[in-house]
């Protein structure tokens, strides 16, 4: 089982962060690629309730499947976000989300976005446009999330540990939007 753990933070200028990778050592490791996400849960939201997601993910036509947790002893900081992440490759995401739907459970949040992904050989920089704007993660160890964002000009005070479900939520009550999902579609037609 891997700990994945990252940071988010928001993104005003894609060309011009792009150019701080560049500087910062980073080389591009996937040209921008659409990327489209639905989590999955039972009806009555049990996973949400402990803090986990199961994912089917379509990036640049590959799919995933994806479980996340929170890890059992906990990692004894929050400044970084650590979730237990099991993945793999699957053949059909269709095919697995109707698997998913048969076993009861439904598709309960559905997020799209445009990535960029970018590497330093230490860790990883990814670059999200979504339809509530862009966001950079960066994912290594905590030690080197901290080095490297300070080389980005990143402030501890400017990270953020909320997934895009619960970021998306944050962005609905304060525009007053009533959009279900994040897709480009539902928050463009909101």
């Amino acid at each position: 089982m891997a700990i994945e753990t990252e940071i988010k933070f928001r993104v005003d200028d894609l060309g011009g962060f792009a150019a701080q990778l560049r500087e910062a050592g980073f080389r591009l490791e996937t040209p921008r690629q659409f990327e489209s996400n639905v989590l999955y849960d039972t009806p009555e939201r049990k996973m949400r309730a402990r803090t986990e997601i199961l994912r089917i993910r379509n990036y640049a036509g590959r799919w995933t499947v994806t479980h996340k947790r929170i890890p059992d002893s906990g990692v004894g900081e929050d400044r970084h976000k650590h979730r237990i992440e099991t993945e793999t490759a699957v053949a059909d995401g269709q095919v697995l989300a109707e698997v998913f739907l048969a076993l009861g459970l439904v598709a309960a949040f559905r997020y799209e976005k445009w990535r960029t992904e970018w590497t330093d050989g230490r860790g990883h920089c990814v670059v999200d446009e979504t339809p509530i704007g862009n966001f950079a993660e960066l994912e290594g160890a905590a030690e080197w999330i901290d080095q490297t964002a300070a080389k980005l000009g990143v402030t501890p005070a400017a990270y953020m540990t909320l997934s895009y479900g619960r970021l998306f939520e944050q962005w609905c009550s304060e525009h007053g939007l009533q959009a279900q999902d994040m897709t480009f579609e539902a928050v463009g037609a909101a």
